[in-house]
């Protein structure tokens, strides 16, 4: 393993040790640990799909015959036809909810969400963390199932359902940081996960779109019961073919497994019992993640919830339209989060930048370009192609930040990486649930000024974090994280 120690206390400079001290590398073809990869990417998928589902199937679950006629007379821009579609299905049950129904409905989700991040980090490393994902993918597919019967029995049994979904998701990604502690090389940390979480990205692209077709072509109800259904697919695959850890896992090859322990063996605390927490909520280099995740979170939350309401009340785009187009900016998110994770990683191990530089400008590109062309978006008019190009652009370039702050808290404390994420995480899912009641509050008459405000607030915030991470992020392996303090070789 490279090892790099600091030439200074305040800003690390970090060199590489002789290069026998490397372990040698294990092919990625076929291995447990690309395995792992995949199948977190699909679990991710999966975990998106259940989140996002309502949010298109609500539009088919309200009884709005009433309002048919104004489907495109409050949009800013000439609406865009196409050729009369098929038929409409209509054969689910309708409901009278009126709009703070639906607010409550649509952000019940983040009320459990939100209560299982720490915890959740906790307990990935006491019990292990391949059953608690395991576990709270399960739960949410069963509830996602049970999603129709309990509309039926009335909102507030929707409503707990709901909470009920993102308690189990609460505890995805803390446990998955805490199993890529075991199971992630420093020098491949970058490919890794972003190959994982890109799962999240693709179930978004996939959900909308799909989700409004099952609406139309079947009805609202198949939307619960195909992504659950693929939910407990999921989990069979899950339980057979990972593990906790490379020791763990039997069928591993040798090299692999010799590979990823002696690329960890300075990294890992060797008190899995004893976790320092004055040490964690003192960090300032946990704190500069905090407010760089909680920064990027409420753009992709804005987006995520106000995206289709732009479209249609802006950009005049019909409800099919609205389904792709919305998908478009999560598509290109995905894409760029794969390949900037390549480039982190090459930077890293083959032009030996440090971390900490690598993370700060994958932060600084994926949030600041993010910011200017979401700016720009307000400014487009009625020009609907420039209008979703920068949105697009907007979105794709946050997914460079998934090689910058996001996985940061492997870098500084790979032994308490799932309790890091749950700490930052619950800061972060407060965005989805203030940011866009704060916009739908600026946008009641639907003008583009209202909406270049919510642009520019998103903006703002977003550069604030970019610019207090580059302050105070870094990239090693911090003191209190093991007994005896090492710089990871990356």
């Amino acid at each position: 393993m490279e090892r790099y120690e600091s030439d200074t206390e305040g800003d690390e400079q970090e060199r590489p040790l002789l290069h026998e001290e490397k372990p040698q590398k294990a092919p990625a073809c076929c291995s447990a640990r690309y395995t792992l990869a995949f199948l977190s990417s699909f679990g991710f998928f999966v975990v998106y799909s259940l989140r996002v589902n309502l949010s298109v199937a609500m539009v088919d679950m309200l009884n709005t015959t009433h309002e048919n006629s104004l489907n495109h007379s409050g949009s800013l821009c000439p609406p865009h036809t196409s050729a009369a579609p098929p038929k409409h299905n209509h054969t689910a049950s309708l409901y009278n909810w009126d709009s703070e129904t639906q607010g409550w409905i649509l952000g019940s989700f983040f009320y459990g969400y939100i209560l299982t991040q720490i915890p959740g980090g906790y307990l990935a490393g006491r019990l292990g963390p391949k059953w608690l994902m395991g576990f709270g993918v399960l739960g949410t597919a069963v509830f996602t199932l049970l999603t129709p019967t309990a509309a039926d029995l009335g909102p507030s049994y929707l409503f707990a359902v709901r909470v009920v979904e993102g308690i189990g998701e609460g505890v995805t990604f803390p446990a998955m940081y805490t199993m890529w502690a075991a199971w992630a090389p420093p020098l491949e940390r970058s490919r890794l996960l972003t190959i994982s979480y890109i799962g999240a990205q693709l179930g978004t692209v996939v959900c909308l779109p799909l989700s409004g077709q099952i609406c139309f072509y079947l009805d609202w109800t198949y939307v619960f019961y195909i992504f659950g259904a693929v939910g407990l697919v999921w989990f069979v695959l899950w339980s057979f073919l990972v593990f906790n850890s490379p020791n763990t896992h039997p069928r591993i090859s040798e090299r692999e497994r010799l590979y990823i322990t002696s690329s960890l063996k300075n990294e890992l605390s060797t008190s899995a019992d004893y976790i320092p927490w004055r040490s964690i909520v003192t960090s300032v280099p946990l704190w500069a993640i905090v407010v760089a995740h909680f920064s990027y979170n409420w753009t992709f939350y804005t987006l995520l919830t106000l995206l289709p309401t732009y479209m249609k009340n802006i950009l005049g785009f019909s409800i099919q339209q609205n389904g792709m187009l919305s998908a478009l900016p999560y598509l290109g998110c995905a894409i760029v989060a794969v390949l900037s994770g390549q480039i982190a990683d090459y930077l890293r191990e083959s032009c030996l930048y440090s971390t900490i530089l690598v993370r700060k400008v994958c932060s600084l590109i994926g949030m600041l370009g993010s910011a200017a062309f979401l700016v720009a978006a307000g400014y487009t008019g009625c020009n609907y192609v420039l209008a979703v190009s920068f949105v697009t652009i907007s979105s794709s370039l946050g997914g460079v930040s998934a090689s910058g702050f996001n996985i940061n808290h492997l870098d500084i404390a790979p032994s308490y990486a799932g309790i890091l994420l749950g700490i930052t995480n619950t800061f972060a899912t407060i965005p989805g649930m203030v940011g866009p009641v704060i916009a739908r509050n600026l946008t009641k008459q639907n003008t583009l000024q209202e909406w270049q405000t919510v642009f520019y607030i998103a903006a703002a915030i977003n550069l604030f974090g970019a610019l207090f991470f580059n302050a105070f992020g870094k990239g090693t392996v911090q003191p209190w994280a093991v007994h005896t303090s090492y710089s990871h070789g990356d």
